[in-house]
């Protein structure tokens, strides 16, 4: 439909509403419409097809704030269909409405309509900024430098302008032209009724040019394979496969479009003797019987940092956990988890001498206490 069309429409009328209409008021009588005309409430009725077309062209412009000013504004100068200078009795002459759409007063095309070629979205002459490809890549850290952070270097093959023909595709000596199916714009809209989508052009593959004589590198696409290596701050805390954005990163625009992101998906090395639970660091640390049972203080080592005293309690059962504070992994706010220590009873597994004689006269003074006499006794009332 040409903008002409667009214009001379009286889409206030289509949908009866005033000019002054609310957008609350317009969509309301859009959707009571849509419900009496919709095509599966009129199956094969093809009146009450067209007609429910025509609401939801007319609501697709009046619901949206920015095109009804420029619809409103482009009716008020040239919706009358027809222009006669002077005004009443102002001369014998007009011309035809749709002249000042189709051509410019030397006859060279483009007119009015070019004014108004942005109008309901419709492109423009010249193809709009590209935004860069997204980049995906991995790096694999140390348990430390995930735990602390690290600045890692990246190569990294993306697409980039070509050398050699500055990003154009075009072979040098030549140059490309606009595309005529979507006069440049590199994208074209299809209406669907109260939606318009707009897609990639099919024939330029949205760049808005086309290459007669193309670039013998990149044969004509303006892209090419670009190898860079960079510093990329990989932050403290970093958990295990988790995927970085790193934003303005990614592969370069076109036209002057903004880059794309790179996204990093970070693998980190196990380590020999800590682990990982959120931002706390977790250790298994062997302790004697005695230990356990008599309590005392036990050492404990840290992740790049000097090992701290911990105070074991008597009795401590095999699989107690005690806290080091502010000793894991660091958080985002720069402040730090803990160091969760899981105590593990040691049985030794061959005892002589006076070891020996020790541990049976611990047994002998101990006969009486049975560890499995609860177990019987809740065994025997169940």
């Amino acid at each position: 439909m040409s903008t002409k069309d667009y214009v001379e429409k009286d889409y206030y009328k289509v949908l009866g509403v005033p000019k002054d209409a609310t957008t609350a008021e317009i969509k309301k009588t859009y959707r009571k419409l849509a419900r009496e005309f919709h095509p599966d409430a009129n199956k094969g009725d093809v009146k009450a097809e067209d007609r429910f077309k025509d609401i939801s062209e007319a609501y697709d412009v009046l619901s949206d704030d920015k095109r009804r000013k420029e619809y409103d504004e482009a009716r008020s100068l040239f919706g009358s269909g027809g222009y006669r200078p002077g005004g009443p009795g102002g001369g014998n002459y007009s011309f035809d409405f749709g002249d000042l759409f189709n051509s410019s007063p030397s006859g060279g095309g483009g007119g009015i309509g070019d004014v108004f070629g942005g109008l309901f979205n419709r492109g423009g002459r010249q193809a709009q900024p590209r935004r860069g490809a997204d980049v995906e890549t991995e790096v694999t850290l140390s348990f430390e430098e995930a735990v602390d952070g690290a600045t890692v270097p990246l190569r990294m093959t993306s697409q980039a302008p070509c050398r050699s023909c500055s990003g154009t595709g075009a072979k040098a000596g030549t140059t490309p032209r606009v595309c005529p199916t979507c006069v440049g714009a590199g994208t074209v809209s299809r209406g669907q009724g109260a939606f318009a989508l707009s897609e990639p052009c099919r024939d330029c593959k949205g760049r808005g040019m086309l290459v007669d004589d193309p670039c013998t590198v990149c044969h004509g696409s303006g892209r090419a394979s670009s190898a860079r290596t960079m510093q990329v701050r990989i932050p403290a805390g970093v958990q295990h496969d988790q995927r970085i954005r790193l934003k303005g990163k990614g592969a370069q625009g076109e036209r002057g479009g903004q880059p794309g992101d790179l996204y990093v998906t970070v693998h980190v090395d196990p380590h020999p003797v800590f682990g990982r639970k959120g931002d706390n660091l977790t250790v298994t640390v062997p302790v004697s019987f005695p230990e356990a049972a008599l309590g005392g203080t036990i050492e404990v080592p840290t992740l790049n940092g000097p090992s701290v005293k911990l105070r074991l309690p008597a009795g401590s059962a095999n699989g107690l956990t005690l806290r080091a504070r502010g000793k894991g992994a660091t958080r985002k706010d720069g402040t730090r988890g803990d160091l969760l220590v899981t105590v593990e009873v040691v049985v030794p597994q061959h005892v002589t001498g006076d070891a020996l004689t020790a541990l049976e006269q611990y047994r002998e003074a101990t006969a009486s206490d049975d560890p499995r006499a609860a177990l019987f006794r809740a065994a025997e009332g169940a």
